[in-house]
């Protein structure tokens, strides 16, 4: 599955390594659904080459949210392709979800187990708790802005230990771990001019995961349009407006609309709810994985 795939030599090739991925298309739901089914069901290398290669740019995203470690970009960059590829090996295309949402867990969990191993001040046999606090640290302290060197404030480690979960002294302690190791100023490696503020990681959109929410918006808009047309006239005016203005109408208002009760008026309503619910749910099914029914090429 790894044949021809390109490599990240060195993080210096960087850039043109991420030029050469975004070459490899993005697949369309239908395309990625019958080659997941063709490897799936077949083995076809080729199928599942086409699979990585549409998803290296997930891998490099994500991986970029991993280089305040100080480890060369280009072994994390080859260890969540590692997960990608083992994502690929156990998805199952007829679970009804894509496969991006699948393999990001595997991509996460194939780069952080490899920084684990990495880090002389976290050990293998780290709980579950010190590793979410490993990981989540420098982000929780961003947010509250505590930048300054040192130990934080009591009321800091306090917010922080309620986030992440976590008793304040593990808190503190990591806190001098990871600070005591690096400052902002300190190169990367010995023979490098660049320093840790050069790695800061960028937490934007990429174009690709935005065009991904652009189409998905447009799908749940479709399938809440295609929903409405099951409706009566009366569910119809009764759910568009409880359910789908800014301000809605009250049941009162419309029980005098309708001639009816304030209970009739709320049972419509629960019973429109339910019905768009179920065909929004339907209609996604169908337009994020069509062609279901299509035999293997």
């Amino acid at each position: 599955m790894a044949s021809a795939l390109p490599v990240l030599a060195q993080d210096s090739g960087l850039s043109r390594y991420l030029d050469e991925i975004r070459k490899f298309p993005m697949l369309e739901p239908n395309e990625e659904y019958m080659l997941a089914k063709r490897w799936r069901s077949h083995g076809d290398s080729d199928a599942a080459h086409r699979l990585v290669t549409s998803h290296l740019r997930l891998v490099a995203k994500i991986a970029m949210g991993y280089r305040g470690y100080g480890l060369p970009i280009s072994e994390v960059v080859s260890e969540g392709n590692v997960g990608l590829m083992q994502a690929i090996k156990r998805f199952d295309p007829d679970k009804g979800f894509r496969l991006a949402t699948y393999a990001m867990w595997w991509i996460k969990a194939a780069i952080q187990e490899y920084i684990l191993r990495s880090w002389s001040l976290v050990k293998m046999g780290t709980t579950a708790s010190q590793k979410k606090l490993f990981f989540n640290l420098r982000k929780a302290k961003g947010k509250i802005s505590a930048f300054e060197e040192g130990d934080m404030r009591p009321d800091q480690v306090a917010q922080i230990a309620t986030k992440l979960g976590v008793p304040e002294q593990d808190v503190i302690e990591m806190n001098r771990r990871l600070g005591g190791d690096m400052s902002l100023n300190t190169p990367l490696r010995a023979e490098s001019e660049g320093e840790w503020q050069d790695w800061l990681v960028d937490d934007s959109d990429t174009q690709e995961s935005l065009l991904v929410e652009e189409q998905e918006g447009k799908n749940r808009h479709l399938a809440l349009r295609d929903a409405l047309d099951i409706l009566n006239p009366r569910e119809r005016r009764i759910f568009e407006a409880r359910r789908l203005v800014d301000d809605p109408i009250t049941l009162e208002e419309l029980s005098t609309e309708f001639g009816v009760s304030r209970e009739r008026v709320r049972q419509i309503e629960v019973r429109a709810f339910e019905k768009v619910q179920e065909a929004v749910r339907n209609n996604l099914a169908v337009r994020e994985t069509p062609l279901l029914e299509a035999p293997s090429p």
